[in-house]
């Protein structure tokens, strides 16, 4: 209970301080910002030590994830199995497709979290 009443108050946070914190259409026309855009469209991005800083941060904390995810399945599984090993078999293949669907879940947050975006 307590962690959901923390998430909904980060959310109403959130919430409130985004149109206090972005600028109205008449101030994001500047010359400054002309000239960002212009530099933005006609050059690359750079990859700075602080992308891949965060590359590698989110990298790791998706696999620690996914690694504990499938962990928790597997642990279940084999309980459930020693509990009732007449099931074993259904047990066994829901197990199997879960953990293909984290792993599918965790390359794609992979390659998201190392585009150069």
């Amino acid at each position: 209970m307590n962690k959901l009443v923390i998430v909904l108050l980060s959310f109403m946070l959130l919430a409130f301080a985004s149109p206090a914190l972005a600028k109205d259409a008449a101030g994001a026309v500047g010359e400054a910002s002309e000239a960002a855009a212009e530099a933005i469209g006609n050059a690359e991005v750079a990859v700075g030590p602080n992308f891949l800083l965060g590359a590698a941060f989110g990298a790791g904390m998706i696999i620690l994830g996914a690694g504990w995810g499938i962990g928790k399945i597997g642990t279940c599984a084999v309980e459930s199995m020693a509990r009732q090993p007449e099931v074993a078999g259904n047990i066994q293949t829901a197990m199997i497709i879960s953990a293909a669907l984290i792993e599918g879940a965790t390359f794609f947050a992979l390659i998201v979290c190392m585009m150069k975006i």
